[in-house]
């Protein structure tokens, strides 16, 4: 089943964005009268026909739509962008198949990435939000520092949200499996391949972050980027269903 994704749902109609209409023409080949499922990014789901196509342009005529409900509870990633982009990317897709609400990439001390292509990282959002038939697209947040995410997320989540930091010390027995408690909102801290500095696991700590364990091994960052995500979708899926 093919996807489409569109932002721009005015009434009974809606247009596909650029990339989108040529998919929709050049690749699948599809034409007017043809009915198409399009997805709003915020739940939304909508089956459509297709009344008007051209190379950069489409326009579609809802039928029938509907309302996903919110995810039982909100994930959010803050992460610190790996040397080697191409496994952030990998991390980014399947963080998105597993289920993932934000992604905020952070520079840390130890950071070796300062520079990312939001527009890149977000067209492989789209594109895996897509493939798993999902109908809540991640939300990436703009690049900042440790201490600037620290500071401004008194103001992006509630008192209640749980707040992790994944950190690599002997002394930490805390595992994050055991910690989270399922159905509630959740805050998770990785950091990049040389880990946080002992001064940053104090000062999230300062900020409400408990430090846990994400397992005996050293993990590389997008491999526990996966392994939290992971961690918090089965406990809620499983918690879920018992």
């Amino acid at each position: 089943m093919n996807v489409f994704y569109t932002d721009r749902i005015e009434g009974d109609f809606a247009s596909l964005p650029e990339a989108e209409a040529g998919h929709l023409g050049k690749v699948l080949r599809k034409k007017v009268g043809d009915q198409i499922l399009l997805i709003d990014g915020r739940g939304g789901r909508y089956q459509g026909e297709i009344i008007d196509l051209h190379k950069k342009t489409a326009t579609v005529k809802i039928l029938e739509r509907t309302q996903d409900p919110l995810p039982r509870a909100s994930l959010h990633l803050a992460i610190a962008p790996t040397k080697n982009i191409s496994r952030l990317e990998w991390l980014f897709e399947k963080a998105t198949e597993i289920g993932i609400d934000t992604i905020w990439p952070i520079l840390s001390f130890h950071s070796e990435r300062k520079v990312i292509k939001p527009d890149r990282l977000e067209k492989i959002l789209l594109s895996a939000t897509k493939q798993s038939l999902k109908s809540f697209l991640p939300v990436l947040h703009p690049i900042q520092t440790f201490e600037q995410f620290l500071e401004n997320q008194v103001d992006q989540f509630s008192e209640e949200v749980e707040k992790y930091i994944a950190y690599i010390d002997p002394s930490i027995k805390m595992h994050l499996y055991n910690n989270y408690s399922a159905g509630n909102d959740v805050v998770i801290l990785v950091g990049p391949e040389g880990g946080f500095s002992a001064e940053e696991a104090k000062k999230a700590m300062e900020f409400g972050f408990t430090p846990v364990s994400l397992g005996p091994h050293r993990l590389r960052t997008e491999t526990a980027g996966l392994v939290a995500t992971t961690i918090v979708q089965l406990k809620n899926q499983v918690d879920e269903k018992s």
